[in-house]
């Protein structure tokens, strides 16, 4: 059925009112491009922040949705279904967890990991022993539950009262830490291998070491959250593996669908047996299309071949962005890992990450923010070189405008 365009000017008619969309209207997208209702065709360096790996329209993940889609799309977790099952265990195979339980999103990954952290603690040391360690700047979703774990005061004004039982120590300050960590309260330490909406900011080798043995030695579980950095997104299938630190549950979502809307909990199983029959749930969570498209993603994004390349256009896209910032005087670094890239802005251009994005809009060319002072860049994990060198002449053309 053929359908009239819709304008940018509905969204205020019909839409509530807590997302700023830009004008343009995407209508089609194919590998590292996008076109809107207009024809115009944009680079695509945002990948739907972090969503789409392996870029639109891909036909790997398109046939894995036909096949299913002719098959089973739903059954609620009343009973199990295959592509569930094979998922889990691929997810198992590749990483340290031995259970996996499924969600729809980040948020909701996130939340019944800060679930299954306060359960495990009920069970094994009782109910005094409650506590969460999250970090300033950080960000783990928008339940009322992850947005109070989450570092970031901003998202919570307004929904007061927040949970209990969190404490916010400073990313990167082991000190900080040690401050708070309490062998009879903690439960739990979350942590972001790299910040992401906080400025894409990677945690320091030592760090996330000396989490890990904080940890251990206060019989509390060390929880990463890689909904941003996890399914290659740092050339690695979880950053965890990057710096050789084993958390005892991990969330994925983003990547792990590549633009359709899945998320997984990975723990062990002496944890993961907290969440016993009735504990906890989610009516879509497993549901057998997305994770159909999920062991797509997986498998293509965990071969060698994949992960390697992301390494090598991670050096390609910070190079060249270095080079833009110095020849303009706009990037103080480019900081991050794989292709989750950050562009910290100087001094002068302080608070104007937005007009970059705007800017690289108008010039084709889609970039991301980390805050008011961070241009972010997190592309499709096969995005083609030539797209890339395209992507980023048209981004220092916008660059160098702004700086006339």
């Amino acid at each position: 059925m053929n359908r009239e365009p819709v304008s940018r000017e509905l969204f205020d008619e019909v839409m509530v009112p807590n997302y700023a969309p830009g004008s343009i209207v995407p209508v089609r997208g194919e590998g590292s491009r996008i076109w809107d209702q207009e024809g115009r065709e944009f680079v695509d360096l945002q990948g739907g922040i972090a969503v789409t790996c392996l870029g639109h329209s891909h036909p790997g993940l398109l046939g894995a949705l036909q096949e299913q889609s002719e098959k089973i799309w739903h059954l609620s977790n009343v009973m199990t279904n295959e592509p569930a099952l094979r998922l889990a265990k691929t997810l198992c195979d590749l990483t340290f967890a031995e259970r996996v339980f499924f969600a729809n999103s980040g948020g909701e990954a996130n939340e019944a990991a800060f679930k299954l952290a306060r359960r495990y603690a009920w069970e094994h040391f009782g109910p005094e022993k409650n506590e969460i360690i999250s970090f300033r700047n950080s960000f783990h979703g928008r339940t009322l539950f992850t947005v109070s774990v989450g570092g970031q005061p901003k998202y919570l004004e307004g929904f007061e009262p927040a949970p209990g039982g969190i404490h916010h120590a400073e990313f990167n300050d082991l000190e900080s830490v040690r401050k708070l960590i309490s062998k009879e309260k903690t439960c739990a330490i979350v942590v972001e291998p790299v910040q992401g909406e906080g400025g894409v900011l990677p945690a320091d080798p030592e760090f996330l070491q000396g989490l890990r043995k904080l940890c251990d030695e206060n019989d509390a579980l060390l929880v990463f959250d890689e909904v941003q950095t996890g399914v290659g997104r740092t050339g690695f299938l979880y950053a965890y593996q990057m710096y050789d630190v084993v958390p005892d549950i991990l969330s994925s979502a983003k990547g792990l669908g590549g633009g359709f809307p899945v998320a997984a909990m990975l723990t062990t199983a002496k944890v993961g047996a907290s969440l016993g029959v009735g504990t906890h749930g989610s009516t879509y969570g497993g549901n057998a299309l997305a994770c159909a498209v999920a062991q797509k993603v997986i498998d293509t994004v965990s071969q060698p071949d994949i992960l390697k390349g992301v390494k090598a256009r991670s050096e390609r896209l910070r190079k060249a962005m270095t080079d833009i910032g110095e020849r303009y005087g706009v990037f103080s670094e480019v900081r991050g890992a794989g292709l989750l890239l950050g562009c910290v802005l100087t001094e002068q251009w302080q608070g104007k990450a937005k007009d970059f994005l705007n800017a690289g809009l108008d010039e084709g060319v889609m970039v991301l923010v980390a805050g008011a002072n961070v241009v972010r860049l997190a592309p499709s994990l096969i995005i083609p070189e030539t797209d890339i060198d395209d992507a980023l002449e048209r981004f220092e053309a916008a660059v160098k405008k702004l700086a006339a």
